[in-house]
């Protein structure tokens, strides 16, 4: 059997692959670490379960419009107008089968063969791929540790080409934990209006962050960026929903109607017991994520001051999502008994092999010299790991 070109263009998403080896490997009695799940430890808050269990004993388990019910987009309208000062209206607002989904539906919207995309590096794995499957080109803008990932004028605009499609821009970011600033954002904005760009926000972590930052997205910066801004965001992080799969996207409406076509032929809809569920999310769940971001917070503070004091090992403190990502080159052509550390992708093998610890390498996130640890785990876990660690990496010649 022949399969088609784009089969072969793209891999298995790494954390996800990561994840079901670690289980495999807990499911064959060894007790295995995960510091590489990107989902909350927290259980769904229960305001939001009785509104599935509502739905359920009403019969709301049919099916729904394909881009999601009404009641929903109008709660994505109020959620945007009340918290970010954003004007849409439901003909706006598609609601999909999770924020991955809903990127892939901008992406078959959107990009075709020719078309380039620029994707600051370090990046979430699935951008790339997601942009050649629909025959486009994913172009990688680096930006760099030292000066806090941001990405700077000169270095976009070198980029750009007459190809250039889109912008994706991700904060806070998955995987380094960087916040964008207003001045960054608006000298993205500058240049993506004067080149005739789309920028495609993902807002995913958007409540995920701390030491006082506030998340500013690109779309407020005026009407002519928000005009050419596809905002993705939902509820899998910030309400602890990662299996209800309930993304969003809120953009202009000739690009959310050709979305809501191609769903329509694809998933059709998301689920409805999920859908009203999201409702209750979006209007009352604040509380709960105030609480999971708070203890996150007191992790993230543990995690980064752990992993600074290793040798060889450095990481700055992130300020938003729940990952750290540290820069671990300092480890590099150091042995063990099975061979020698030469890459990030070394260090998360040996890890997961010697100390049974599950960290994602980040060559796939576009750096060879970082590994990303999720702080999205409880306490005594990450205490239990890191004594792990310590010992494994002491073992090092």
């Amino acid at each position: 059997m022949k399969l088609a070109a784009r089969a072969g263009r793209i891999v298995p998403s790494p954390t996800l692959s990561i994840t079901a080896t670690a289980k495999a490997m807990a499911a064959q009695g060894l007790d295995v670490i995960d510091f590489a799940s990107g989902e909350p430890d927290f259980d769904t808050p229960d305001l939001v379960k009785d509104a599935a269990h509502t739905a359920i004993k009403n019969g709301f388990t049919k099916y729904t419009p394909a881009s999601g019910i009404d009641e929903l987009k109008l709660a994505v309208v109020t959620k945007l107008e009340t918290e970010q000062g954003l004007r849409y209206d439901k003909a706006q607002i598609l609601i999909s089968c999770g924020a991955k989904h809903t990127l892939y539906n901008i992406a078959e919207a959107l990009f075709e063969h020719g078309d380039e995309v620029i994707i600051p590096s370090p990046f979430w794995v699935s951008y790339p791929d997601q942009i050649l499957l629909n025959d486009a080109t994913p172009v990688l803008l680096d930006t760099h540790e030292a000066e806090g990932y941001v990405v700077r004028r000169r270095d976009l605009e070198a980029k750009i080409t007459p190809r250039t499609k889109a912008i994706i821009i991700n904060s806070p970011c998955n995987p380094t934990g960087a916040t964008y600033t207003r001045e960054c954002l608006q000298e993205i904005a500058d240049i993506a209006e004067r080149h005739d760009l789309v920028i495609i926000s993902d807002e995913i972590y958007e409540k995920i962050i701390y030491d006082g930052i506030r998340h500013i997205s690109i779309a407020t910066l005026g009407p002519d960026i928000a005009a050419r801004t596809v905002i993705v965001n939902g509820v899998s992080k910030a309400y602890a929903m990662t299996g209800w799969r309930i993304g969003y996207a809120a953009g202009p409406k000739a690009l959310i109607a050709a979305m809501a076509n191609i769903q329509s032929q694809s998933t059709s809809n998301p689920t409805s017991i999920s859908q009203k569920a999201a409702v209750v999310a979006l209007r009352d769940g604040d509380a709960f994520t105030q609480h999971m971001v708070k203890e996150f917070d007191r992790r993230r503070r543990y995690m980064v001051g752990r992993l600074n004091a290793m040798p060889g090992v450095s990481c700055p403190m992130p300020t938003g999502a729940f990952y750290a990502f540290p820069n671990v080159s300092g480890l590099f052509n150091r042995a063990h008994a099975g061979g020698k550390i030469q890459t990030a992708a070394d260090l998360a093998g040996y890890l997961l092999q010697d100390a049974k610890v599950a960290v994602v390498p980040g060559e796939p996130f576009g750096s060879a010299s970082h590994i990303r640890l999720s702080y999205a785990t409880s306490m005594e876990t990450i205490a239990r790991g890191w004594e792990r660690m310590e010992t494994a990496l002491t073992k090092l010649d």
